[in-house]
C-alpha cells in the first residue's frame, strides 16, 4: 500500500465520516419505500448504485480504471461482493428471526469490532485500553437509543441473534480488511455493487414473491440507491483505505443518534429523555477512543514544559 499523506488521510476521513450522515437516512427511506421484499429492495438499490457509478466513472474518463478494477484479484471480489451482500443477507435473516430492535442492536456491534479488529489486524495499529473504553461508551450510547428491553436468549430467538452477531463480524471484517487491500481502487466498489445486486436478485427469485408490491414508493428506492445503499459504500471504502480507521469506527456510533434525529424531524419518532445521555456517551466515546482528549492534554503538557524552560 502506498504511503498516505496527512492531508490525504484527513480528506479521506472526512469522506468516510460523511457516510455516517448518509446511513442516518437508511431507516427513514426504508420506511418510505413501502412493502418491498428485502432481497428485491437490495437488488434494486445495489443495481442502481453500481449502474450509476459505472456511468459516472465513464463520463469522467475513467474507463481504463474501471477495466483494471474489474480485473481485481479474487480476494477483492470475495471481500467486496461478500461483504456488501453478506451483511445485508444476515441482517435481513436476523430481522425475520428475532425482535427487530434487539437484532439491530446486536448487528450494530460492528463499530466496536472495527476498533478491536483494527488493533489486531492492521500493521502499525495497537489496541489500547483507551480504545476499548471509548468503544464501550459508544456502544452503551447506541444501546440507550434502542431501548431498555433486555435480550431473551431462549431458543426461539437464538438463531436470529447469532446471525445478527455474524452480520456485525462481516461488516467490521469487511471494513478493516479493505484497508489491507487498499491497492484495489475504490472504482471496484461499482463492480462489487453489481455483483451484490445479482446475488440479491437470485435470492429474490428463489425465496420472495414475484411482481411489484402495491404501495411501494419508487422515489424512496431511488433515494436509497443514491445514498445509504449506494454512494455511502464508496465514501466508506475511501475512508477505510485512506483515512483513520479507528476514528471512523468510533464516529460510526453517531449513526443511530443521527438516524433517531432524522426520524424525529420526520415525525416518525418522539424525543426521549435518554437522547441527551446517548449523545454524550456517543460523542464522548468517540473523543476518548480517538485519543483527541489525551492528545490535547499532552500538547498542553509540552507547552508548559517549554514555557518553564524558557
Amino acid at each position: 500500500m502506498s504511503a498516505v499523506s496527512p492531508a490525504e488521510a484527513r480528506r479521506a476521513t472526512l469522506w468516510g465520516a460523511s457516510t455516517v450522515l448518509s446511513w442516518a437516512t437508511l431507516a427513514l427511506f426504508t420506511q418510505w419505500a413501502g412493502p418491498v421484499p428485502p432481497f428485491l429492495l437490495t437488488a434494486l438499490c445495489f443495481g442502481l448504485a453500481g449502474g450509476l457509478a459505472l456511468l459516472v466513472f465513464l463520463l469522467r474518463g475513467e474507463g481504463r480504471a474501471l477495466a483494471e478494477a474489474f480485473r481485481q484479484p479474487p480476494a477483492g471480489w470475495l471481500l467486496g461482493v461478500g461483504g456488501l451482500f453478506g451483511y445485508h443477507l444476515c441482517y435481513f435473516i436476523a430481522q425475520q428471526n428475532a425482535p427487530a430492535a434487539n437484532a439491530g442492536l446486536i448487528s450494530y456491534l460492528w463499530p466496536l469490532l472495527i476498533v478491536i479488529l483494527a488493533g489486531w489486524l492492521l500493521p502499525g495499529e495497537r489496541l489500547r485500553t483507551i480504545h476499548l473504553v471509548g468503544g464501550v461508551c459508544g456502544f452503551i450510547g447506541a444501546a440507550l437509543l434502542v431501548g431498555p428491553d433486555g435480550f431473551d436468549w431462549s431458543g426461539e430467538y437464538t438463531s436470529g441473534y447469532l446471525v445478527a452477531l455474524l452480520a456485525a463480524f462481516i461488516w467490521s471484517g469487511y471494513s478493516v480488511v479493505s484497508r489491507l487491500l487498499a491497492r484495489i481502487p475504490t472504482t471496484a466498489v461499482a463492480w462489487n455493487c453489481l455483483g451484490a445486486a445479482v446475488l440479491a436478485l437470485a435470492c429474490h427469485l428463489a425465496w420472495e414473491p414475484r411482481g411489484w408490491p402495491e404501495g411501494a414508493n419508487l422515489w424512496a428506492i431511488l433515494a436509497l440507491g443514491l445514498g445509504p445503499v449506494g454512494s455511502a459504500f464508496f465514501t466508506w471504502d475511501l475512508g477505510m483505505k485512506r483515512g483513520h480507521v479507528r476514528l471512523l469506527g468510533l464516529l460510526s456510533y453517531a449513526t443511530p443518534l443521527c438516524s433517531t434525529l432524522v426520524l424525529i424531524a420526520a415525525g416518525l419518532a418522539a424525543p426521549s429523555p435518554t437522547l441527551l445521555l446517548a449523545a454524550l456517551l456517543i460523542c464522548g466515546g468517540a473523543l476518548i477512543g480517538s485519543g483527541m482528549l489525551r492528545g490535547r492534554k499532552n500538547r498542553r503538557s509540552r507547552e508548559a514544559t517549554e514555557s518553564s524552560r524558557g
